[in-house]
């Protein structure tokens, strides 16, 4: 009789939505540094990703004693591999899902983050190779930075100002709306650190930045750091002086966080930057230079994540490439002769809801970091 193989049970399942664990002798190792294989025979009576369901349930499925189940499942949503919701517990993707919680919370041991943050970075760099996803799928787009409404966006006289910026559009809604703020450690700069290869444009403490309800909840379970509106407004500064660009999740609903992105790290910008993954949707508006006022400082081409800018040195003049450009703004806010503006090219306006499945992505996460 053929040995039963868990690992690949389960693997089935974790697709969902756009979203796959493709079979890869890298996803296994993955899987097996998650789970052990008590664990992995414990999951594979689990339905597929994101359907709930309890120890009970599990026990009666699989034979194995309720309490055992109990045990391991705890034992599982205490790294973050798992989800629980209520008193059920849930399979969730491992990128995005796992991934992000897993390395927020940090419960596993020194050894298996390491081997973890190896896989995924692998992953990260052979997306073109080893795909979780089955079809693009746009989670993130990026967010004005600060003091866009005041200094670089190129308003339009002959209509409302108030109709050419929407509130998802802008990271200073998301301070002027709340009170509570916090940062977590970005996941994705973290990993490198792990392996010994750390971001050079800024280090994961300058991580994701979360308002409002979910400040105060990252805080309150130790995984993120509070911050004042006055830290919060000067850490959303930095992170732009340093040239991050602020993804929000491709939503219209306001925003209760947003990561801080570099393109050699990122999971989804340095796949679109390496492959030409439309992992990002461009945001609304697009930089367009005053020659007048460029001073040629060629700030604006060191600073940009997705090297879209060049320097002509015939003409002496600063050129932008618009099909690699994502809208940042992050050109816009590093120069210092105010020599380029946001305009609005686009009006495209995202559901207010961006589902994974039968969950939004924060869903999601909410699910496994609670």
């Amino acid at each position: 009789m053929a040995e039963i193989d868990y690992y690949e049970i389960v693997r089935q399942k974790l697709a969902v939505g756009p979203l796959q664990a493709p079979k890869h002798e890298k996803i296994f190792e993955l899987m097996k540094i998650f789970w052990d294989e008590e664990t992995i025979r414990v999951l594979s009576f689990f339905p597929n990703a994101q359907i709930p369901i309890s120890p009970d349930e599990v026990a009666e499925k699989s034979g194995i004693p309720k309490q055992e189940v109990k045990k391991i499942l705890k034992a599982a949503n205490k790294k973050r591999t798992i989800a629980k919701i209520g008193n059920k517990f849930a399979l969730e993707p491992i990128l995005p899902g796992v991934f992000e919680a897993y390395f927020i919370v940090r419960q596993d041991s020194e050894e298996n983050l390491k081997a973890a943050a190896q896989i995924y970075r692998y992953l990260f760099e052979h997306a073109n190779e080893i795909s979780v996803r089955r079809q693009e799928f746009q989670n993130f787009s990026p967010i004005l930075p600060l003091e866009s409404t005041e200094k670089l966006i190129k308003i339009d006289e002959s209509v409302d100002a108030t109709t050419q910026v929407l509130p998802f559009e802008l990271v200073e809604e998301m301070i002027n709306k709340n009170e509570k703020f916090a940062v977590i450690p970005c996941q994705c700069r973290l990993i490198s650190e792990l392996n010994g290869d750390p971001c050079t444009v800024a280090p994961a403490s300058m991580g994701c930045f979360s308002v409002g309800l979910m400040a105060e909840a990252v805080v309150g379970l130790g995984m993120g750091r509070a911050l004042t509106k006055e830290e919060a407004i000067e850490f959303i500064k930095e992170t732009e002086k340093a040239g991050l660009v602020h993804n929000a999740f491709n939503e219209s609903q306001e925003h209760g966080v947003i990561c801080n992105c570099c393109s050699c790290h990122c999971g989804s910008l340095f796949p679109m930057k390496q492959f030409q993954f439309k992992r990002v949707r461009p945001s609304n508006f697009a930089p367009q230079p005053n020659p007048e006022l460029c001073g040629q400082c060629k700030t604006c081409l060191k600073k940009c994540p997705m090297e879209a800018i060049s320097y002509q040195e015939g003409d002496q003049t600063m050129t932008f490439d618009y099909e690699k450009c994502i809208g940042c703004g992050i050109c816009a806010a590093n120069c210092k002769k105010n020599a380029i503006l946001m305009e609005r090219v686009h009006n495209v306006i995202p559901a207010e809801k961006n589902k994974i499945g039968n969950r939004t992505f924060g869903e999601m996460l909410n699910d496994l970091l609670s």
